[in-house]
């Protein structure tokens, strides 16, 4: 019998290619923040916000992974506001309410390790 691993799963590949890509918009995005290049940063949260929601909805199912897509989901969709908030000049206004979505996706993050993962240890 042939050794199989979770590499040799075409499905698991074409899943880390869309994954890698997901990096690569979000890079760009950020990338074009940094430089000043308003339409393509703009435009780069389409494609970046978009593979994130997919992520969150494909893997539902999975806790750790729901829990971490949507707080992922929760910081480009934040960091995206601060952006278009720093192009247009308006960040000094909205910059004091941005730690409200950051933290909902830390809180997200801490219910999933500190409450989740400990029910699940001691019910094992």
């Amino acid at each position: 019998m042939e050794h199989q691993t979770i590499f040799s799963d075409r499905r698991y590949k074409q899943f880390r290619r869309i994954e890698n890509l997901h990096i690569l918009f979000w890079l760009i995005k950020d990338l074009c923040w940094l430089i000043e290049y308003r339409w393509l940063g703009m435009f780069m949260i389409l494609p970046t916000l978009t593979v994130s929601i997919y992520f969150t909805i494909k893997n539902s199912a999975i806790p750790a992974e729901l829990c971490h897509n949507i707080a992922i989901t929760i910081w480009i969709l934040t960091n995206s506001v601060w952006m278009i908030s720093e192009f247009y000049g308006y960040d000094e206004l909205i910059k004091p309410y941005l730690w409200i979505p950051f933290t909902v996706g830390l809180l997200i993050l801490a219910y999933y390790y500190f409450v989740y993962e400990i029910f699940k240890w001691k019910s094992n």
